[in-house]
């Protein structure tokens, strides 16, 4: 696609809003279609060229990671990431508030969740199971450390403050969701309104179809 996008697939880790790896993400690399992989190789040109890089957390998901997330949604006893990710939303809301739901689009090949790297990139430590953890939504100093540009929250908050063009969020973090949005959409992607990091290719490739090949080097090689 383009190795200079820099690539921090979360759900191939334990930090994520489950506090577990993911079924089926075998791997972790950014799969998208070919349309996909080309507009986004045009906005990284473009952000190049201002000094910084794209940076993906997911891509393509299969379905099995969907139902994993649906299985997970089911389960109340299990918050142990909550503090982070949804601490000002109960988790028997998050179906009805939207922040999951049995289908997603990034399951088509044509989503992304993304942001911006200030260039030189400087790296980004892991997350250790089992550490104190900080509201996504809190100053990006108290939140766990990225090298993403300050967008005013965490990625995967499931918070109001997510909303791409909530008005609490000012200054430099609502200019930085916006160099993120113009840029993109300059190269063919919509955003959802509901999370600053999520895009879609206007144009996809296959809008009907939600596959559920497991994310894996051998699946970049056969799809």
């Amino acid at each position: 696609m383009d190795p200079t996008i820099i690539q921090e697939m979360r759900y191939f880790t334990p930090h994520d809003f489950m506090g577990v790896p993911v079924t089926g993400y075998r791997a972790p690399v950014c799969l998208v279609t070919r349309d996909t992989a080309r507009a986004l190789h045009r906005a990284q040109l473009s952000f190049l060229r201002r000094g910084y890089s794209l940076k993906v957390y997911d891509c393509y998901r299969p379905q099995r990671a969907v139902n994993h997330f649906i299985r997970w949604a089911e389960d109340p006893g299990d918050q142990r990431m909550k503090d982070e990710f949804y601490p000002r939303v109960e988790k028997s809301a998050l179906f009805r508030d939207g922040y999951i739901a049995e289908k997603s689009g990034h399951s088509r090949g044509s989503t992304l969740d993304l942001t911006l790297v200030r260039l030189p990139a400087l790296p980004t430590r892991p997350y250790h199971p089992g550490e104190p953890l900080s509201s996504c939504y809190g100053p990006k100093a108290a939140r766990f450390p990225d090298n993403s540009l300050d967008m005013g929250t965490g990625f995967d908050c499931m918070d109001p403050l997510a909303h791409t063009l909530d008005p609490r969020i000012t200054g430099t973090q609502r200019a930085n969701r916006l160099l993120l949005k113009r840029g993109l959409e300059q190269a063919g992607f919509v955003n959802y309104a509901y999370e600053w990091w999520h895009y879609t290719l206007a144009a996809e490739t296959f809008p009907d179809t939600y596959f559920d090949f497991p994310v894996s080097l051998r699946s970049l090689v056969r799809h």
